[in-house]
């Protein structure tokens, strides 16, 4: 009895000692929580997961892609930066690879950023012949301009954003105006939504700007229509990009890349699990989206956002843990 009470004693100090080998190796450390809602509620959730499933202790801090991605290239803080459009700074994501101060971890986001001119499902159900921009611009009266019902229209951003700029110079370079089309200037990010939601509303006909992951997108279900000419990054760069250009060609709209960066001290001090979870951790555009439709109806914190998936989505996350993470991870919601 007492050789077995020893060995049990024995078994629960190894486990103990385990539990607090992990703890001690992930340690405390810093999460990036950028000022938009998917990048928001992801940071919750990795603050939730590494907290309750491995011991560790996160915090959050707030930041934006310029000077999160910049402090880590340059100083390896903070720890971690779960939704990282690296295409916006390429120089600087390079300079903190090569220097050995940053490492990209899979992908959160594998479907990328999506950008382009977009489509209501329930009208690209009803003509399935509508596939690629060329294919849309034979039919200007499915998407009737409010103003002119003789003509077709096409939707843009508000003024100051990088994709109302593309937006204006693909109308050219498409040559919509001589296809019949308006481009009709929303005003403003509601203006561009509330004009989505009015044609949901009616069923009726409406083409435009907009991107994915979004919670718009969540809501109303959109067919993001293909360009139809082959993608040039040299012509992207020199002319629709530019506001200025006067002779913009038809393209494709390039898909924005999005990793998971880690600062390598962070990448080297922790478990294999912590880093294996971070490799693990995807979700597609779609359920981001619809997760965001659920958090702006209900007001929802990023934090809220991260529980309800975890409560509502477990066949999803417990692929990226191992089993004895998920076990807590559940126990703690």
């Amino acid at each position: 009895m007492k050789t077995l009470l020893a060995s049990t004693c024995l078994m629960f100090g190894l486990i103990g000692g385990t539990s607090l080998s992990h703890a001690a190796e992930c340690g405390s450390l810093t999460i990036a929580s950028m000022n938009w809602q998917s990048a928001e509620v992801l940071s919750n959730l990795d603050k939730f997961i590494l907290n309750e499933g491995y011991g560790c202790d996160a915090e959050i801090t707030v930041g934006d892609t310029v000077p999160t991605i910049t402090s880590m290239a340059e100083k390896g803080q903070p720890d971690i930066a779960p939704e990282a459009w690296i295409d916006l700074l390429p120089e600087v994501v390079k300079k903190g690879t090569d220097e050995g101060r940053i490492v990209k971890v899979g992908s959160p986001l594998p479907d990328g950023g999506v950008q382009g001119w977009w489509i209501p499902k329930y009208l690209a159900d009803a003509h399935p012949d509508i596939k690629t921009i060329p294919d849309m611009l034979k039919h200007p009266e499915l998407f009737p301009d409010p103003e002119d019902s003789s003509k077709g229209a096409i939707f843009n951003g508000p003024q100051g954003w990088g994709g109302t700029v593309v937006t204006s110079q693909l109308y050219k370079g498409f040559e919509a105006e001589k296809a019949g089309f308006s481009l009709i200037d929303t005003g403003s990010a509601a203006g561009l939504d509330g004009s989505i939601a009015k044609a949901y509303e009616g069923k009726e006909g409406w083409v435009g700007y907009y991107w994915a992951p979004t919670a718009l997108l969540g809501k109303y279900e959109m067919v993001k229509l293909e360009a139809g000419v082959p993608e040039d990054a040299a012509e992207w760069k020199r002319c629709n990009t530019v506001e200025a250009c006067t002779d913009p060609k038809a393209n494709a709209w390039p898909v924005d890349t999005i990793v998971t960066l880690v600062a390598k001290p962070f990448s080297e001090r922790v478990g294999p699990e912590v880093m294996d979870y971070l490799k693990k951790r995807s979700w597609t555009n779609a359920t981001v989206s619809k997760l965001m439709a659920w958090m702006t109806d209900n007001q929802a914190s990023g934090e809220d956002g991260a529980k309800h998936f975890l409560e509502e989505n477990k066949d999803i996350w417990t692929k990226w843990v191992s089993p004895e993470a998920a076990e807590k991870i559940a126990a703690a919601l």
